[in-house]
């Protein structure tokens, strides 16, 4: 990074590159701070960001709020529909209605069920790879990360794997309206645009299940139940839009950026049993986590108004020299800490099973199959605040 980190906000072109020198300057000189940019709080240590993640005052449920606030103005109808699903998104959600959900959820997405996916992940797998071995290059994004997760998050919803590239257009446009791509202002239009495509070829899924069940997982959330409660028809439809956009987004950002770790880091063991916790700790898929304040709260010399929108900083936790020995040293030996790559407390992600078993397959996988790939043209990360991911990992193969 070679301007001052003092002068950046972390969606500078350098920033985005690399946070890490950013965030350890203000994990350091500033741990609460506010960006009158973004006009938000970021808030980077380790000690902060845990307890943050603990405590009620600071809300998930940003979306209701926001809502509200465009009816006093309303805009363009389009909009206004996305941000209707994703208020039932259940990471936007806080008790009673966000345990409500994922208790329904939960029955249908278990981690025995997770576990029967095993070997069709390695199929999957090593199907994509014998295609990139026999073209000699590749683009790690596109030709492994995407379909892999794609694939089995489309079957584990019973929905076409004839349709993932659907799928891929609508998730990149969604992106900027959920991640905060702050500097495109054209974002919610056409974030908007994409959610109802999505949400229109979901809806008629569900209402195909209803007289022709499939066997999926959006079957089984529409016959969910928990006593007498079942999920709505708009809440079975907003949750296969979280699990196709949750569920392939993160663990996509999570194989590339391990898989781009350990090409730089040629001495490490893509297949030790601490890999994908320290890809999570050193360069993981959460940049940021979103908070709004529903009361005052003192943090860090600072006070936090109700009110006021925060970003927790996994990304700088998850370096904290208090925590972790040398921080910003990649090293797969590394005793495990607690690493907040997935969240902590009531939002810990649900997904994160599945996420943990794709990437411990598919990450060994790609130094078995193609030798030391290596890095072949320049990397593109995604100008988003939330997330930390690369829209394309280009990779020349050196046969093992």
């Amino acid at each position: 990074m070679s301007a001052p980190p003092e002068t950046l906000e972390l969606l500078d072109d350098a920033a985005v590159a690399d946070p890490y020198p950013l965030l350890a300057h203000w994990r350091e000189h500033d741990p609460v701070r506010w960006s009158e940019r973004y006009r938000s709080w970021f808030v980077t240590r380790y000690a902060d960001v845990d307890a943050a993640l603990r405590d009620p005052r600071f809300s998930s449920d940003r979306i209701s709020p926001y809502r509200r606030a465009r009816g006093r103005a309303p805009g363009d109808p389009r909009v206004e529909a996305a941000f209707a699903v994703l208020e039932d998104w259940m990471v936007f959600q806080d008790p009673p209605r966000h345990g409500r959900l994922r208790r329904l959820l939960g029955r249908a997405f278990t981690p025995r069920a997770v576990q029967r996916l095993r070997p069709r992940i390695a199929e999957l797998t090593d199907r994509l790879l014998d295609d990139v071995a026999a073209a000699g290059s590749a683009d790690l994004i596109a030709d492994l990360a995407y379909p892999l997760t794609a694939s089995v998050v489309a079957e584990l919803l019973g929905v076409p794997a004839d349709d993932l590239d659907r799928f891929k257009s609508w998730s990149d446009r969604i992106t900027g309206l959920v991640f905060g791509g702050l500097g495109d202002p054209d974002r919610h239009t056409d974030g908007a645009e994409g959610m109802a495509e999505l949400t229109g070829y979901l809806a008629g899924l569900v209402e195909r299940d209803r007289t022709e069940p499939a066997g999926g997982l959006l079957g089984a959330l529409l016959r969910a139940r928990d006593g007498d409660d079942t999920l709505t028809h708009d809440e079975v439809v907003a949750t296969g839009v979280l699990l196709l956009f949750a569920g392939h987004e993160t663990t996509t950002n999570l194989i590339g950026n391990g898989v781009l770790a350990l090409i730089r880091h040629p001495g490490q063991a893509p297949d030790a049993p601490g890999t994908v916790e320290e890809v999570l700790r050193f360069d993981g898929p959460a940049k940021t986590i979103a908070r709004l304040m529903i009361a005052d709260v003192e943090l860090g010399g600072r006070t936090l108004r109700r009110g006021d929108r925060v970003f927790l900083c996994p990304a700088a936790a998850n370096r904290d020299p208090e925590v972790f020995p040398d921080p910003d040293r990649f090293d797969v030996t590394r005793t495990p800490g607690r690493q907040l790559g997935f969240g902590l407390g009531l939002h810990y992600c649900l997904g994160a099973p599945l996420a943990r078993l794709e990437a411990s397959i598919a990450i060994p996988a790609v130094f078995d199959r193609l030798g030391s790939p290596v890095v072949d043209g320049p990397l593109r990360w995604q100008p988003v605040l939330l997330s930390r991911g690369l829209d394309r990992l280009p990779v020349r193969i050196t046969p093992a």
